[in-house]
C-alpha cells in the first residue's frame, strides 16, 4: 500500500467554499490518477489560517449553520458570524462534512482533515 501524502493548504484571503472543494478533492483521491470511488485513498490535509478567510457580500450575516436532533423542536440555527467568533474551524469543517459523499467514508476521510486557526 502507498504512503499517503501530506497536504497544507493556506486558507488566508481565499472564499471559504474555494477551499472545502480543493479539501475534499484531495481528501477523497480524486486527484489521483488511479483514483477508484470505492477506495479511501485520499491525502491526509492540514489547512491554516482559517480565520483569515474571506467572505463576499452579507454571508457573514445572513448565512446560517443548521442542524437537526431528529426529536420535535430540534431544530438548531446559528448564524456564521457567532461561529467564527467562538470557533473558525467549524465552519470549514461543516464544508467540508456536507460536501463529502454520505458514506461509510465520509468519517475517516474527515478524521485526516486537519484544521488551524
Amino acid at each position: 500500500m502507498e504512503q499517503r501524502e501530506h497536504i497544507t493548504i493556506d486558507a488566508t484571503d481565499k472564499a471559504i467554499g474555494r477551499i472545502a472543494t480543493q479539501v475534499v478533492i484531495l481528501l477523497m483521491g480524486k486527484n489521483r490518477p488511479n483514483f477508484i470511488a470505492r477506495i479511501d485513498a485520499g491525502a491526509h490535509v492540514r489547512v491554516t489560517n482559517v480565520s483569515k478567510v474571506k467572505f463576499t457580500g452579507k454571508k457573514l450575516d445572513q448565512k446560517e449553520i443548521i442542524s437537526h436532533s431528529w426529536h420535535p423542536g430540534g431544530l438548531k440555527r446559528v448564524p456564521l458570524k457567532r461561529v467564527m467568533e467562538v470557533d473558525s474551524r467549524k465552519a470549514l469543517a461543516h464544508a467540508v462534512s456536507k460536501m463529502l459523499p454520505r458514506n461509510t467514508h465520509r468519517a475517516d476521510r474527515m478524521k485526516r482533515l486537519i484544521i488551524e486557526k
